[in-house]
């Protein structure tokens, strides 16, 4: 039996929702997965997580290799129960950090050797090392190593990481299918799933070209990379748009990076079944708060005296109980407290917010509540 099934579609766009079996039980798509690259969502425990109805979380293959390392991990039984998370996990290769390190990495056509960002010691990450770290840490879903190229880069520079990427990919699957020939990769149910990266940067011939060269690999689900680091956000869209168009309609298409609430109603819109972000802890952390009306910065001198929840259509740890005044004093007074209310806030929000997205999807009211969410949530924000 197959990962994923569709279970509806909205009539006027690409909206579906659909069901991905994994071996902690179904995720219900389309869904979003906070992101908790080094075992933890920041400022969050496992339980605030379940309580929410968090279905998927992400952690970073690169970073747990560094630390904990994997010998505590696989001492401990795999990083779900090191973690004391019994859903699903998704893990990101470390192919982020090729991007993101530049300073401290060197690309050849084997892997990309690293200098460890907290003691200097060198680490040579190959497309099979990828897949053994993943493996040992016990993924739901795995992810290919591949190269994102920086914005802006011209047409060559983002072909030559194309390229790179699908290398990679071969070597991932052919390592992958080595060590898991009972699903081969292919997505049966209940078994670990390896999924390929796309590149092209903003180039449609080339997200093309990605797209089709990988599809012919036959992955059992696809994320589209390489966007939200910098491009225009019409951009972006252009190239989500494009990919969707090549990209198998019976398989999961996981969007990497992008969160935003307004993102996430566009993306859903064109076909995309999986997210994930670092926005809602990242702005959580410097006080700026997701809300029905839109974005609030929490820390702005209105809200001293305002005692009113931060969001009166929320029922989140925070919003059931404390004031704006309350976290507005937190955040000013430095008390973590702060981190971790506005943290809950904004996870909660993106989790409901695609609870909702569903259900608008299967009673077909997707266009119509799209609208009204954009009409209010891009209304006044302070």
């Amino acid at each position: 039996m197959k990962s994923f099934e569709i279970l509806a579609r909205d009539q006027g766009t690409h909206a579906r929702t659909g069901r991905l079996q994994t071996a902690q039980g179904h995720i219900d798509t389309p869904v979003f997965a906070p992101v908790g690259t080094q075992g933890a969502v920041k400022t969050l425990l496992s339980q605030d997580l379940e309580k929410l109805d968090t279905q998927l979380i992400l952690g970073n293959a690169y970073h747990l290799y560094l630390r904990p390392g994997m010998d505590v991990i696989e001492k401990a039984g795999g990083l779900h129960a090191f973690t004391s998370w019994n859903r699903a996990i998704l893990t990101d290769s470390g192919g982020y950090q090729v991007f993101s390190m530049e300073q401290l990495r060197k690309i050849t056509e084997e892997g990309v050797e690293f200098r460890s960002h907290i003691d200097g010691s060198l680490h040579f990450f190959s497309p099979e090392k990828v897949i053994e770290i993943q493996v040992a840490l016990g993924s739901d879903i795995l992810m290919c190593f591949d190269e994102c190229p920086p914005y802006p880069c011209d047409e060559g520079r983002a072909r030559k990481a194309l390229e790179l990427t699908r290398r990679w990919a071969k070597r991932c699957k052919d390592a992958w299918v080595a060590r898991n020939p009972r699903g081969s990769g292919k997505g049966v149910e209940g078994n670990p799933q390896l999924w390929a990266i796309t590149q092209g940067s903003i180039y449609p011939d080339l997200r093309r070209e990605s797209t089709q060269q990988l599809v012919e690999m036959d992955f059992p689900g696809y994320a589209i990379g390489g966007l939200s680091v910098g491009e225009p956000r019409l951009a972006m869209l252009e190239m989500i748009q494009r990919s969707m168009e090549w990209l198998p309609v019976e398989k999961p298409r996981y969007l990497m990076g992008v969160g935003t609430p307004e993102d996430l109603w566009e993306a859903v819109g064109m076909g995309v079944d999986v997210f994930d972000c670092v926005l809602p802890t990242r702005n959580g952390r410097n006080g700026q708060l997701f809300t029905s009306q839109g974005r609030l910065n929490i820390k702005n001198a209105p809200y001293r005296e305002d005692f009113s929840p931060p969001d009166s259509q929320c029922d989140c740890g925070l919003c059931a109980r404390y004031s704006r005044a309350y976290l507005h004093h937190l955040f000013r007074a430095g008390e973590l407290s702060a981190l971790r209310l506005a943290s809950l806030h904004n996870v909660a929000f993106l989790i409901k917010l695609m609870r909702k997205i569903r259900k608008t999807i299967t009673g077909g009211t997707f266009q119509a509540e799209r609208r009204i969410f954009l009409e209010s949530y891009q209304g006044v924000a302070v």
